[in-house]
């Protein structure tokens, strides 16, 4: 049996989506395979080592619990009340936005030697950073959504010269984030003036991207060396998908899978996708967002390098949609954790 540690929580906006993946992967692994060790991470940064059971019905990691150290050098490295938690033989880091999908959990996992779920650090950082993703992505000759880039500490700019630049509609996103927090559409300057402030809130650095024409369509890879996609899913929503509609199921947002396009264009998009995947640097596993136009162009919207294992998440149901089970999907994520820590030189 491997022994596996799963983190969930996290220090982010994301945290209870965090959890409901973790939830879903506790559930979907065949624990005749696995020893599962499961550590809590609160938004106030404390670990937390916690039974399976105890994130059944919960939205947040609480204060609560034996409380997990970590000491780096040790062959054993993760520690509660002075005793070891063994030697893992790989690690699920199901956390999603800041200090979690970022580089920075996978920076300590590559000090502890401990092979992990998800892309490497370069790979997470710059996938996570929205601005540094399209600039990478433009490079390589891929098509992106035009966009302004604004600090916090730079002079707003003007509502009608944004206008002029990128069109009437727009959309305001924190350079840093996920699940759509922070994102707003803007058909006004009322819902400009109040879509920077706060996407401010959640990040320093905000894109204020031009409105694609396009249908919404998200592409699961998976693999190291020689990635493989997945089918296209497509989202049909009315305005754009909200953290709420992904979540909560507030509105008449629907996912679609396969979705509903001309054959023709599948290719295009898989290829697209993986070409993203590898110009970051991925491995492991992303889901690659894109919207298709109706020339039939593929604009790539967003890398997500640790994307939601929900219930309704995309990622997993894609490769439930191309016969790959829930439970056999962790088994290879894993095996591609544990074989490119092997390869390292």
């Amino acid at each position: 049996m491997k022994s596996l540690l799963v983190l969930c929580g996290g220090q982010s906006p994301e945290h209870s989506i965090s959890i409901r993946s973790a939830r879903n992967i506790l559930n979907a692994l065949d624990h005749s395979r696995y020893t599962v060790t499961l550590v809590g991470i609160s938004q106030k940064g404390a670990w937390r080592l916690l039974a399976p059971h105890e994130i059944d019905d919960i939205d947040e990691i609480d204060l609560q619990g034996e409380q997990v150290s970590i000491q780096p050098g040790e062959k054993e490295s993760f520690y509660c009340n002075g005793k070891s938690l063994g030697h893992f033989d790989a690690a699920f880091p199901v956390l999603h936005g800041p200090n979690g999908e970022d580089g920075t959990i996978q920076g300590l996992f590559r000090l502890l030697k401990i092979p992990f779920v998800g892309p490497d650090v370069l790979a997470s950082s710059v996938s996570m950073d929205k601005d540094v993703t399209k600039r990478l992505l433009r490079e390589c000759g891929m098509k992106v959504a035009e966009w302004v880039l604004v600090r916090k500490e730079d002079q707003l700019p003007v509502y009608t010269e944004l206008v002029k630049e990128l069109g009437g509609v727009f959309f305001v996103k924190p350079a840093n984030m996920g699940s759509s927090v922070g994102v707003h559409r803007v058909a006004s300057e009322d819902e400009w003036k109040h879509a920077i402030i706060d996407a401010l809130k959640y990040d320093s650095k905000v894109l204020v991207e031009k409105s694609i024409e396009g249908r919404e369509l998200e592409c699961a890879v998976l693999g190291n060396a020689n990635p493989k996609a997945s089918g296209v899913g497509e989202v049909q929503s009315g305005n754009f998908y909200s953290y709420e509609e992904k979540y909560y199921a507030t509105s008449d947002a629907e996912i679609v899978i396969p979705a509903k396009i001309d054959v023709k264009y599948l290719p295009s998009l898989q290829h697209t996708a993986i070409q993203a995947y590898e110009a970051l640097g991925c491995e492991g596993l992303s889901r690659v967002d894109m919207f298709l136009t109706d020339k039939g162009e593929v604009y790539v919207n967003e890398v997500n390098t640790i994307p939601g294992f929900t219930s309704i998440s995309m990622y997993p149901k894609l490769w439930e949609q191309a016969g790959l089970s829930y439970s056999d999907l962790i088994d290879e994520l894993v095996d591609l954790a544990i074989g490119r820590e092997s390869q390292r030189v």
